[in-house]
C-alpha cells in the first residue's frame, strides 16, 4: 500500500480497521523494544539479579534523554501527518529531512555529555558498591550510544505520519533479532556482564537505524528525501521545535519524576527496585494494545484535521477508547492471575517475586486508566496541541504521584505498598484532568 492509499485508508476507511491496521504494527514494534529490556534483564539475570536492579535503576536517565529526542520527533510526524492530510507533500518531505538533521546533532551532544556524567549521575541516587558501579558501566555505554537510538526515533517518526507503521515494525525486529543473537556473545563469550548487554544493544540498534534513514534517500522511496533536505533550515527547525519541545518538556520531566521515584523506591532496600523493574517490564506487555491505538491516532488525528476532517477524528477518538478498554480488562484479568508464575521467570528470591507480584496485584487494578492516558496523548499529540499533552505528562507524577507518595511515606506504615497505591490514584486523578482539557476542544484547531 503506497502513501497515498495509506492517506485514503486513514480519511474514509472503516475506522475500527484503520485502527488496527495502524496499531498493530506499533503494538509489535513496542514490543520489539520491550524485548530489548527483557533480554537484557534475562541475561544479565542469570549472572546477578542486582544488576536487573542496575538497569532499573539508571532507566530514568536513559528515558530522559531519549524523551528529549522523542518528542522532537513526535512534533515532526505531527507536522507531517497534517501535511499530508492537506495534500501539501514538498513540505512534509522537507520537514523529515529538518527532523533527520536535527536528531543527529542533538544526540551526538547529548550523548557526549551523558557519558561524562554518568557517574554523578547514578550517585545521586544513592547507589553504593556492586550496584553503583554495574548501573554506570551501563549508562555509559547506552549513552554514548544514543545518536543510534536518535536515528530510529526519526526514521520511526517520518514512516508513521505518512500513516506507514508497518517497515518500522519490520526493521524493529530484525534490530531486536541481532540483539538477542549478540547478548550471549558479549555478556558470556566475551565475559563482558552488564556492559555486553548494552554494547549489543547499541550495536544491534545502530546497524539498522543507519539502514533504516538510507532507504528514505533510495530512488524507489516515496516521498525521497535528498542531502539538501537534510541542511538545516531555520524556519522548518523553528516549527518542528515549536511543536516537539512541549512534548520534549513533558517527557523528560516525567523521566526526572520517574528518577525521584525511584529514589523513595530504592530506600526501601535494593529488592524493591529490582521487584519494581520486573513488574514494570511485565506490565509494559501489557500496556502494548494502549500504546498503540494512542501512537495510530496521533497520523490518524493529524491526517483528517489537515483535511478538515473533524467528525472523522472525533469518531477515531470514541472507538480507540472502546478498543483500548476492552484489551486492557482482558490483559488486566490476565496479569493479576498469573503475575506469580510470570515473575518467576526473571527472578529466584522469594522476596523479590512476593514484591513484584504485590506490585502487578495493584497495578493491573488501574490498566484501562492508562488506556485512557494514551488515547489523551495520542489525540494532543496528534492534533499538534502538544502543551495539553504536556501538562498531563508532567502533572501525573510531579502534581499527583510523587506528593502523595511523600505523603504516604510520611505519615502511613504502608512501606512500598505505599508507592504503588500512590501510582493507581494519580493515573485516576490525571485522566480527570486530561479529559477536562480535553472537552474545552481546544485540540479541534490544527497547527499548519
Amino acid at each position: 500500500m503506497n502513501s497515498s492509499d495509506k492517506r485514503q485508508m486513514i480519511l474514509s476507511g472503516n475506522m475500527n480497521k484503520v485502527l488496527l491496521t495502524l496499531a498493530a504494527p506499533i503494538m509489535l514494534n513496542n514490543l520489539i523494544q520491550t524485548i530489548y529490556n527483557l533480554t537484557d534483564t534475562w541475561f544479565v539475570g542469570q549472572i546477578d539479579e542486582i544488576y536487573v536492579g542496575a538497569i532499573t535503576l539508571v532507566w530514568p536517565v536513559i528515558f530522559f534523554v531519549m524523551a528529549l529526542g522523542l518528542g522532537i520527533a513526535a512534533g515532526g510526524s505531527t507536522l507531517i501527518s497534517q501535511y499530508i492530510g492537506s495534500e501539501d507533500y514538498d513540505k512534509a518531505t522537507k520537514i523529515s529531512g529538518q527532523m533527520i538533521f536535527f536528531s543527529i546533532v542533538f544526540s551526538i551532544i547529548f550523548g557526549i555529555l551523558g557519558y561524562l556524567l554518568a557517574p554523578t549521575l547514578v550517585s545521586l541516587f544513592g547507589a553504593e558498591d556492586k550496584i553503583y558501579h554495574a548501573s554506570t558501566t551501563f549508562l555509559k555505554i547506552i549513552l554514548a550510544g544514543m545518536p543510534t537510538m536518535f536515528l530510529m526515533f526519526s526514521y520511526n517518526s517520518i514512516r508513521q505520519g505518512f500513516g506507514d507503521t508497518f517497515k518500522p515494525m519490520i526493521i524493529g525486529g530484525l534490530s531486536v533479532g541481532l540483539n538477542i543473537l549478540l547478548d550471549p556473545i558479549f555478556i558470556f563469550v566475551f565475559n563482558l556482564g552488564i556492559a555486553g548487554a548494552a554494547y549489543a544493544t547499541v550495536l544491534a540498534r545502530g546497524i539498522f537505524a543507519i539502514y533504516a534513514i538510507s532507504t528514505l534517500f533510495k530512488s524507489t522511496s516515496e516521498h525521497k528525501l535528498h542531502i539538501n533536505d537534510l541542511r538545516p533550515d531555520r524556519i522548518l527547525l523553528k516549527e518542528i521545535l515549536r511543536i516537539g519541545l512541549p512534548s520534549s518538556i513533558g517527557q523528560s520531566t516525567a523521566a526526572l519524576g520517574f528518577s525521584v521515584l525511584n529514589f523513595f523506591i530504592i530506600s526501601y532496600g535494593d529488592s524493591t527496585i529490582t521487584a519494581f523493574g520486573i513488574g514494570n517490564r511485565i506490565n509494559s506487555l501489557v500496556l502494548m494494545p494502549a500504546m498503540g491505538i494512542g501512537n495510530a491516532l496521533i497520523p490518524i488525528i493529524g491526517q483528517n484535521l489537515g483535511a478538515d476532517n473533524l467528525p472523522r477524528a472525533k469518531e477515531a477518538i470514541k472507538q480507540s477508547a472502546i478498543l483500548s478498554t476492552v484489551f486492557l480488562v482482558i490483559g488486566g484479568c490476565t496479569i493479576f492471575l498469573l503475575s506469580e508464575s510470570i515473575v518467576r521467570q526473571f527472578a529466584e528470591s522469594q522476596h523479590i517475586v512476593d514484591l513484584s507480584t504485590n506490585y502487578l496485584h495493584w497495578i493491573s487494578a488501574g490498566l484501562p486508566l492508562m488506556g485512557f492516558f494514551q488515547i489523551l496523548i495520542g489525540v494532543f499529540q496528534g492534533s499538534g496541541h502538544t502543551k495539553s499533552a504536556m501538562i498531563i505528562t508532567m502533572g501525573r507524577l510531579w502534581l499527583v504521584r510523587i506528593p502523595l507518595i511523600i505523603l504516604f511515606k510520611t505519615f502511613t506504615a504502608w512501606e512500598s505498598n505505599g508507592v504503588w497505591y500512590a501510582m493507581v490514584l494519580s493515573n485516576a486523578i490525571i485522566c480527570i484532568v486530561g479529559f477536562s482539557i480535553f472537552k474545552t476542544g481546544r485540540w479541534q484547531k490544527k497547527i499548519i
